[in-house]
């Protein structure tokens, strides 16, 4: 079996099986670089996490350039796949693919129901389009896609740059340098947003099982379905780490969409028997790993 992962960031860092395709070697946004990595690899299965990913800020700033690199990338890696007879393939969504106003908890089936929100809605609908692509191809085609949607993915191996990463692993860096500075750790919005948070290591592991256990087309929800707020994260970060002052929030910056809990019925269903890491190991292993690799992580 062979298998080949796109991307070389915080979820294909896990796998331990498998040909990671950087994008130094291939550039997914050209349709011919995409047919020569497929002519080099032949994969039998190919699990497509690559993406142009950022925070709330870097979304709102730069919604041309994620809904155009995402967009192209995801073409090119699906319509190829079906061209090489690829057996299975797993593209990467995220729960920011499902609308702002829905009712609650988040489902596979509600996906297009209405508008995304609009601090990432570019994102979102370039996601939106893998799942259609997928579902065209697979009833014209006969092809076995599906696609996956995680929650806040969190891990050693995570993006800490203080602009564009996300909120876990930005919170883990100001507090890194609020302790080496001395100086008071602030935080953007009011901590009260809710998240579900899942460790790198259990999407890996979940995406091996899938490709041997799961014979259906239909997208899945990757999550625990447990919420948490930013500012929990936030005082477990800093119980972690030794901060001992004040969190200040600004309440001038964004604090994103307030909740988006999933239900996660589909995925227990399917792998009965799964274990996730509680958070604050997790948590515990993301900091031990940010702190010991500080000068060579990305940031």
């Amino acid at each position: 079996m062979k298998k080949l992962i796109t991307g070389n960031g915080l979820i294909a860092s896990e796998f331990k099986e498998g040909t990671k395709i950087s994008r130094k070697e291939f550039d997914l946004t050209d349709s011919n670089q995409v047919k020569l990595m497929y002519e080099k690899h032949t994969p039998d299965y190919v699990i497509h996490t690559a993406a142009k990913v950022g925070g709330v800020l870097s979304n709102m700033r730069h919604k041309g350039d994620f809904f155009y690199q995402n967009i192209i990338m995801n073409t090119n890696v699906i319509h190829y796949a079906k061209e090489f007879n690829v057996k299975k393939l797993i593209a990467f969504l995220s729960t920011c693919v499902f609308p702002d106003d829905i009712e609650y908890p988040l489902i596979e089936e509600k996906i297009h129901f209405g508008p995304p929100h609009h601090s990432n809605d570019a994102y979102a609908y370039s996601k939106r389009m893998s799942d259609i692509q997928i579902k065209s191809y697979n009833q014209q085609y006969g092809t076995k896609y599906f696609c996956v949607i995680p929650t806040n993915v969190y891990g050693p191996k995570d993006n800490y740059n203080l602009e564009n990463g996300h909120v876990l692993p930005a919170i883990i860096h100001k507090c890194y340098l609020s302790i080496k500075y001395d100086t008071i750790l602030e935080l953007w919005g009011d901590g009260k947003s809710l998240r579900e948070f899942i460790f790198s290591r259990d999407v890996s592991n979940i995406c091996d099982r899938l490709l041997n256990e799961y014979n259906k087309t239909e997208p899945i929800i990757l999550s625990n379905s447990e919420e948490i707020s930013i500012k929990e994260v936030a005082n477990l970060v800093t119980k972690i780490m030794g901060y001992k002052k004040e969190i200040r929030w600004d309440k001038t910056k964004p604090s994103g969409q307030f909740r988006k809990p999933s239900d996660n019925t589909k995925l227990k269903k399917i792998l009965k028997d799964f274990k996730f890491t509680n958070i604050e190991d997790g948590l515990n292993e993301t900091i031990d790993f940010f702190v010991k690799n500080y000068e060579n992580i990305k940031k």
